[in-house]
């Protein structure tokens, strides 16, 4: 028995949602650099448990992506950020 649409209570008008547009931190300021020794940029990019964000979250073009991830790799590697999140800390 096929239902039709006068027999469904009607919902209010959804609010529409706006996205704003993703830009690259890096391109629009020159000034900030990717490099492996500062921890406080590299950990912008990174979730509290310790994965690296994906492009599509952080905004960032895909030359800067890989420049970044290389570098928290490497910053994991040399000891400067956690490869995890410590449990309940």
């Amino acid at each position: 028995m096929a239902v039709s649409n006068s027999d469904r209570p009607s919902r209010p008008p959804q609010k529409k949602f706006f996205h704003r547009k993703k830009f690259c931190r890096f391109c629009t300021d020159s000034n900030i650099q990717i490099d492996y020794k500062n921890p406080m940029i590299l950990s912008n990019f990174v979730t509290e448990r310790g994965k690296i964000m994906p492009r599509r979250i952080t905004g960032n073009c895909a030359k800067h992506q890989r420049e970044l991830t290389v570098a928290i790799k490497r910053a994991r590697t040399i000891a400067i950020m956690p490869f995890v999140a410590a449990e309940g800390r």
